[in-house]
């Protein structure tokens, strides 16, 4: 059994890895950030999962940086949500730059400030081509950055990031993980709008395996 602290945005990988660390008998905190999001819904499925699971979770306010994150569709408001599959070009339009990094970093500080051993995320194959700081590269060198900060080593787990999106509905599915508490929708609104790059990537991933996606679009 490992402490472990989980980067947590309330969508269906992180629920996931949240419901897989659990399965595992590891004692877990859990945070999200709320960093200019276009819309709160993640951080309300967040906080909806971790009650459900009954893990201590935090929200850490960082909307003070949003404006030097530059013009990019998630935390902007000028720069509009492309729609379609994940296309390189359009979806450069999502990067928040050096967003894991800043996650990481403050989820380390916590980690550490309460003895734990880990910090983990659910990065995937599917975001490497995209985001940059979701690369096993960019995951080994924060591994390393992580060992290195403090007198006391702490690891960077990132168990998914040999999988795709498909992979973890399906160890989701297995795991019995609310998916129709998650949020995956950039757009934000009552219902996942089906048409921008995430929730197409999502219903790909629930078709992989034939299993049912819980939650209703527009």
């Amino acid at each position: 059994m490992k402490k472990i602290v989980v980067v947590f945005s309330g969508g269906m990988d992180s629920a996931t890895l949240l419901w897989h660390l659990a399965a595992a008998g590891n004692a877990l905190k859990a945070v999200t950030f709320n960093y200019g999001q276009r819309h709160v819904r993640e951080l309300d499925a967040a906080s909806a999962l971790c009650a459900r699971l009954g893990v201590e979770h935090v929200t850490v306010d960082l909307t003070s940086i949003t404006p030097l994150l530059g013009e990019n569709s998630l935390s902007g408001r000028s720069v509009e949500v492309p729609e379609g599959h994940y296309e390189e070009e359009s979806m450069k339009l999502t990067i928040v730059p050096n967003r894991n990094m800043i996650m990481l970093s403050i989820a380390i500080g916590w980690a550490l400030s309460n003895q734990y051993e880990a910090v983990a995320y659910g990065a995937h194959s599917g975001d490497h081509a995209i985001y940059p700081d979701c690369r096993p590269e960019f995951a080994a060198a924060m591994d390393q950055a992580a060992r290195l900060c403090d007198w006391r080593e702490i690891e960077l787990m990132r168990p998914f990031v040999h999988l795709d999106k498909g992979d973890i509905a399906r160890i989701g599915h297995e795991l019995g993980v609310p998916f129709e508490l998650t949020w995956t929708c950039y757009k934000g609104g009552d219902r996942h709008c089906g048409r921008c790059g995430a929730c197409q990537e999502r219903r790909e991933a629930f078709g992989k395996h034939g299993i049912a996606d819980p939650v209703e679009y527009a």
